[in-house]
C-alpha cells in the first residue's frame, strides 16, 4: 500500500513538473552532432502499447541530441546528480517510462536528473552505440564542467539506463579515458567518467563463455555498478550475470538483485512483480555508497 500511494505521489509530481522540465533542453552539439549528415524530424507516438495499464510515449528520429536537467525541491538536494538514458533498442527512446518518471522518483531523493536524448535510430555503417555513445560522453562533461551552475559535487555524477541505456550506460563507464569524437569546448576536456553506475534489465553486453561484448573493456577504474534483473528475461538476463563476473573479477564493487519474475521493460510502474520494489534496493544502496542521506 505504502508503495502504491508513493507511485501516486510521484505521477502527480511528474504532471506538476514535467512542463517546466522540458522546457529548456541544452543542446549537446550547437554546432552539429559529430558524423550526422542527414536531417531528421523528430516523432513521437504512444502506440506501441502499455506498461502497468499505460501508454509509453517513444521517441524516435532524433539527430540533435539534448539533455533535460530535473532539479529537486530546494529542501532535499543532496548535491548528486544522475544521467538517465532510456532504452528502445537503439532503435526508440521509451521517454517517458524510463526517462521522465525515472527523473521524478530521483528528485524526490533529492538527486538532480538529467534525462539524455540521444540519437536514434542505429546509423548505417556504425556500431549501434557509436553516436550514442558520443552523446553520452558529452553529458557526463557537460554536467561535470557545469557543476557549479547546476548545484551538484562534480564527484557524484553518475550514469544510469534501462535495455540498450543501460549498454550505453555501461559502455561509457568503460569507455572515459578519450572522447569519441573532436572537443568542442571546455566541457570535453574535464573526465567524463562516470562516478556510480545503474543498469536496470540490461540488454547487448554478453558474448559466449561468460565473456562479455568488445566494447566493455572492464578494469578496477570501472565505476560502482550495481544490476537489477529478473531469471524470466530470457534474452538478456546473460547481459546482467557476465558482466556482474566481469566487475567481481576485476575488484569493481557491485551489486546484483536477481529477482524470479518481472521480465523486460517494466521502468517504476507497478506490473504485480517483486522486481517493482526495485527502487526500493536502489535506495540503499545509494546510501551505502553515500550519494544520498
Amino acid at each position: 500500500m505504502l508503495r502504491k500511494w508513493l507511485l501516486i505521489a510521484i505521477e502527480m509530481v511528474v504532471m506538476i513538473n514535467m512542463a517546466t522540465a522540458q522546457e529548456s533542453p541544452v543542446l549537446l552539439f550547437p554546432d552539429g552532432a559529430p558524423g550526422e549528415t542527414t536531417s531528421l524530424i523528430e516523432k513521437a507516438d504512444t502506440d506501441g502499447g502499455q506498461t502497468g495499464g499505460k501508454s509509453v510515449l517513444r521517441i524516435s528520429n532524433v539527430g540533435e541530441p539534448t539533455i533535460t536537467v530535473y532539479y529537486p525541491h530546494d529542501s532535499l538536494v543532496c548535491g548528486t546528480a544522475m544521467i538517465v538514458c532510456p532504452g528502445g533498442g537503439y532503435n526508440i527512446l521509451a521517454y517517458d517510462l524510463e526517462g521522465d518518471e525515472i527523473c521524478e522518483w530521483l528528485n524526490s531523493l533529492g538527486i538532480t536528473a538529467v534525462l539524455l536524448k540521444y540519437r536514434v535510430p542505429r546509423r548505417g555503417g556504425r556500431e549501434k552505440h557509436e553516436a550514442p555513445l558520443q552523446d553520452v560522453q558529452r553529458a557526463i562533461g557537460y554536467v561535470r564542467a557545469n557543476a557549479d551552475m547546476l548545484g551538484v559535487d562534480k564527484r557524484r555524477i553518475g550514469v544510469m539506463g534501462f535495455s540498450a541505456g543501460a549498454h550505453l550506460s555501461a559502455t561509457v563507464s568503460n569507455n572515459f579515458e578519450n572522447r569519441t569524437y573532436p572537443v568542442v569546448d571546455d566541457a570535453d576536456k574535464v573526465s567524463c567518467r562516470p562516478d556510480f553506475c545503474l543498469l536496470v534489465y540490461p540488454a547487448y553486453l554478453d558474448a559466449d563463455n561468460f565473456e562479455i561484448v568488445p566494447e566493455l573493456t572492464v578494469t578496477s577504474e570501472t565505476p560502482p555498478t550495481m544490476l537489477i534483473q529478473t531469471e524470466d528475461d530470457k534474452s538478456y538476463i546473460n547481459s546482467s550475470l557476465f558482466y556482474y563476473y566481469a566487475l567481481k573479477e576485476a575488484g569493481v564493487p557491485a551489486w546484483m538483485h536477481l529477482y524470479s519474475e518481472g521480465g523486460h521493460g517494466y521502468g517504476l510502474r507497478e506490473t504485480g512483480a517483486a522486481v517493482n520494489k526495485w527502487p526500493e534496493r536502489a535506495e540503499d544502496w545509494f546510501r551505502e555508497i553515500r550519494i544520498i542521506e
